[in-house]
């Protein structure tokens, strides 16, 4: 009896991706459970500090962003903004457009957006700890590539469609690999490199590294 090989090779290698995928999604719930619980002290201190900072807004910041297959979801961070910066932003066309050519950021240093305890979160990563419960939800993973606004896709010209195949992540290969000192194109290229390589072994050295550069603070803004 023969055995059609690129067959069964094609099914084994089905296999192994399913296999991946559902350790991938064990790991993500038990992993952001554990970190909601053991961090809501934490939580309630940065709300606290928060509402201190500026009482008109919320703890969290939502946004929308484009997530697995181009679907959109809302990504929670802790605000690290005043209430109004959307229109403190666009109210500078010069600033605005220096953001968008910068890649969809501003140095801290001439952002009027940001809170005194907004540059304290985004510095030490602690504005990115809610996404815990976008992972819990199933609308990230541990590991990805980062979420993007609608704007951003525009980067990803036709690697789009591979860039979205799987879910964004809390942190990723870019993340590890110079975050905000590396924009586009290069990003494209970092996050690719994810996409085509992604494994659970790759998956706990980038959460071992991001683990060291959050400790040393490189890269965030």
């Amino acid at each position: 009896m023969s055995v059609n090989r690129p067959q069964y090779k094609s099914e084994a290698r089905t296999l192994t991706l399913s296999l991946q995928a559902a350790a991938k999604r064990m790991i993500d719930v038990v992993c952001s459970l554990a970190g909601i619980i053991f961090l809501l002290p934490v939580f309630m201190l940065v709300a606290l500090l928060i509402k201190i900072s500026d009482p008109k807004g919320t703890v969290f910041f939502k946004q929308k962003r484009i997530g697995h297959k181009g679907n959109t979801f809302s990504i929670i961070k802790f605000r690290s903004m005043l209430h109004d910066a959307e229109q403190r932003l666009r109210a500078d066309p010069v600033l605005y457009k220096k953001y968008i050519d910068n890649s969809y950021k501003l140095d801290p240093s001439e952002d009027p957006r940001v809170t005194k305890i907004g540059s304290f979160l985004r510095k030490t990563s602690l504005d990115e700890l809610p996404q815990l419960i976008n992972v819990l939800k199933g609308e990230m993973s541990l590991v990805g590539p980062r979420p993007i606004v609608r704007d951003e896709l525009k980067e990803y010209g036709e690697k789009a469609v591979p860039f979205l195949s799987v879910k964004p992540g809390v942190t990723g290969y870019w993340q590890v690999s110079g975050r905000s000192d590396v924009g586009y194109p290069e990003r494209v290229d970092l996050e690719l490199f994810y996409v085509y390589n992604q494994s659970v072994w790759l998956d706990l050295k980038i959460l071992y590294r991001t683990v060291i550069i959050v400790l040393l603070r490189k890269g965030a803004y």
